[in-house]
C-alpha cells in the first residue's frame, strides 16, 4: 500500500511538471518506452532494484540507455528517482502516471474475457456499447478463457460484470442447493 502511495505521489508530480511545460504527450510516450524496457528485461528490473549498484553508476547507465530516446525532462526525472533511491518504484510510478493520464483524457481501461476469440466487428460493437454506458472513451483489453464456457466477463476498474455461462450455471446450482424454485 505504501509503495502505491509513493508511486502515485511521484506520478502526480511528474504529471504536473509535464503539463506545466506542455510536454504531457511526450512524457507519456517516454514512459511507455521505459515501461517496455522494464517489462522486456529481467536484467534491467534487477539493476533498478539492486542495492549493490551505486547511485552514480545507476545514473550513468540510465543516461546511456535512455539518453538518446527520451526527453531531457524525463531523464531528469529518472535522475531524481535514483537520487531519492526510488528507482525501484519506477514501474509502479509509470503505471500510476498512465492511470492519471487516462483519467485526465477520459479513457476507461476495460478488461473483457470471453470463451472464444471475438471478431474485430464484435470488439468494435462491444467497445461502442461500453462507451455509451460509461460515457468515456474505452480502451479494450480482450482475453480468452475457455473455462467461462460462453458469454463474457467485463472488468471496469473495481466493477465486474459477469455474464459468463459458467457464472449463470453456478447461480443455478446454488438455487437448486437451496431448494429455490426456478424462474419461469
Amino acid at each position: 500500500m505504501r509503495s502505491t502511495r509513493v508511486a502515485r505521489r511521484y506520478a502526480q508530480a511528474l504529471m504536473s511538471a509535464a503539463e506545466e511545460r506542455s510536454i504531457l504527450e511526450k512524457t507519456t510516450a517516454d514512459l511507455t518506452a521505459i515501461a517496455g524496457v522494464i517489462r522486456g528485461s529481467r536484467d534491467f528490473r534487477t539493476f533498478l532494484t539492486s542495492p549493490v549498484v551505486s547511485i552514480p553508476r545507476k545514473k550513468s547507465i540510465l543516461q546511456e540507455v535512455f539518453g538518446s530516446t527520451v526527453s531531457k525532462e524525463t531523464l531528469a526525472f529518472l535522475d531524481l528517482l535514483v537520487t531519492k533511491q526510488r528507482e525501484g518504484e519506477l514501474a509502479g510510478i509509470i503505471e500510476q502516471f498512465h492511470a492519471l493520464h487516462d483519467l485526465k483524457m477520459g479513457i476507461a481501461n476495460v478488461d473483457v474475457t470471453t470463451a472464444l476469440e471475438l471478431t474485430a466487428q464484435q470488439q468494435k460493437a462491444l467497445q461502442k456499447e461500453l462507451e455509451q454506458r460509461t460515457g468515456k472513451s474505452v480502451r479494450l483489453r480482450v482475453g480468452v478463457d475457455p473455462s467461462i464456457r460462453g458469454g463474457l466477463v467485463v472488468r471496469i476498474g473495481d466493477t465486474v460484470l459477469d455474464a459468463s455461462l459458467s457464472h449463470q450455471l453456478e447461480r443455478l446450482r446454488e438455487r437448486f442447493a437451496r431448494g429455490a424454485a426456478l424462474p419461469h
